[in-house]
């Protein structure tokens, strides 16, 4: 499929707007051509958009979305299904212009309620990260620079040369720039440069790996926004993010451990990335400036991680993830991961490894926990792994997104407070008092 195709805005983009246009004027335009049968076709309309939203209350219920749906993505895709019972009718009366207009509300309201519904997620930017391909160019690795100084205080001795990029850039690692994936099928990983990154003789910079959410891809918008937004301020300074692949495909959980039906992507992420990192990219090469993060089903990934390899990583960054992982299906996990070992399968949760570590072992370790308010699904047990934390050592930030549920304006928000609360154990920003 086509780059541009796979790749265009779908959430700050005018199409959704267009699309909800064009279905309200065929909606309008279906209603006028024949008013005697205005009853008629408001009774279609109101039936469709009464299915819909029994449908949607019925499979949320059940847990269908793992927690409660966006109330706009209700709303969407009930107008939706109305405007698509208008169209029907139009469709199914002459003369032909009228069938022809029922036919183009029908596809603008599908398309406007698919769209509408994605917003009210507000995670996944592009038709790539819905379908879980890279559409990215090939990355071109960047210059190797001055890993002289100390990276405790970049902040204060970096000045950007001119002609700096004003904005950092977003590629993906496959063909000669391919991570190597071992006995792991996973996708192409995402690459984020700040602009400090892309000028002669750059400074080495901390290391981020971040992984998306389930359903979802290597997708670096979200991070690469937060990131650029915070470069912007402080001097074209940021990390350098690599966005990996905890799931090797959008339907699949392998929860975040070595197994023999998923294979090694504890080993890929947290062996096989950190040292092609250190030998590919000018980056900091204390660990103690590398950070392990994610969002969802990758936080619940970077909360295991980081509490379970405290040496590859110094800090943690969970936002809105699972307590543990495989919590959404506990059976399966126990079954399909660890061949049916429930002590395995506890023994890996992050609370349990925490509280099992030696003292000392998580001291001048930062873990950031965000979630939003109405997240009543996640928002518990990131409480609850955050006050784990504290008690085994980390120094402990939490940030709750106000009126946010489990949706990208969570993740935004929660990208906005974590960056700079990162970036200032990272050299990249003076240390908060």
């Amino acid at each position: 499929m086509n780059k541009f195709v796979l790749s265009f805005e779908l959430i700050d983009s005018p199409l959704l707007p267009v699309a909800a246009v064009i279905a309200g004027f065929g909606v309008v335009a279906v209603f006028l051509w024949a008013p005697r049968r205005l009853i008629r076709t408001a009774v279609v309309a109101v039936g469709a958009a009464v299915v819909m939203f029994v449908v949607a209350k019925i499979l949320e219920a059940m847990d269908t979305f793992q927690g409660p749906l966006p109330s706009g993505a209700i709303w969407w895709a009930t107008g939706a299904a109305a405007a698509v019972g208008i169209g029907a009718v139009g469709i199914c009366r002459r003369p032909w212009p009228r069938r022809v207009i029922g036919a183009i509300t029908v596809v603008a309201a599908l398309l406007a309620g698919a769209l509408g519904v994605n917003a009210s997620y507000g995670v996944t930017h592009n038709l790539a990260a819905i379908l879980g391909v890279q559409a990215l160019d090939p990355a071109s690795l960047p210059q190797r620079g001055d890993t002289a100084g100390d990276p405790s205080t970049l902040y204060q001795t970096w000045e950007p040369p001119a002609g700096m990029p004003s904005k950092g850039s977003v590629s993906a690692l496959t063909g000669g720039s391919k991570i190597p994936t071992g006995q792991y099928a996973a996708r192409d990983a995402s690459l984020y440069l700040p602009p400090a990154a892309q000028v002669a003789n750059p400074p080495a910079l901390p290391l981020l790996v971040f992984m998306m959410g389930q359903p979802g891809s290597p997708d670096p918008t979200a991070l690469a926004k937060a990131l650029d937004t915070f470069a912007a301020a402080n001097k074209g300074l940021a990390p350098i993010a690599i966005v990996v692949d905890q799931l090797t495909a959008p339907d699949r959980d392998p929860a975040c451990v070595d197994s023999a039906k998923y294979g090694a992507v504890s080993t890929y992420i947290n062996q096989l990335v950190p040292q092609w990192a250190e030998a590919n990219l000018n980056i900091v090469k204390d660990h103690r400036y590398w950070t392990i993060g994610g969002f969802s089903n990758g936080g619940s990934c970077a909360a295991l991680y980081g509490t379970k390899h405290p040496d590859t990583w110094g800090q943690m960054l969970d936002i809105m993830g699972n307590e543990f992982p495989g919590s959404e299906h506990v059976a399966q996990t126990v079954t399909d991961v660890y061949n049916g070992d429930a002590n395995a399968f506890q023994a890996n949760k992050p609370s349990v490894i925490m509280a099992a570590a030696a003292p000392g072992t998580y001291t001048d370790h930062l873990a950031i926990f965000t979630w939003g308010s109405a997240d009543t699904t996640y928002g518990p047990g990131q409480q609850a792994n955050a006050d784990a934390a504290k008690a085994a050592g980390f120094t402990v930030l939490t940030h709750i997104v106000e009126g946010a549920g489990h949706t990208g304006e969570a993740l935004d928000g929660s990208l906005a407070y974590a960056i700079p609360a990162l970036a200032s154990v990272l050299g990249l920003a003076a240390p908060t008092s």
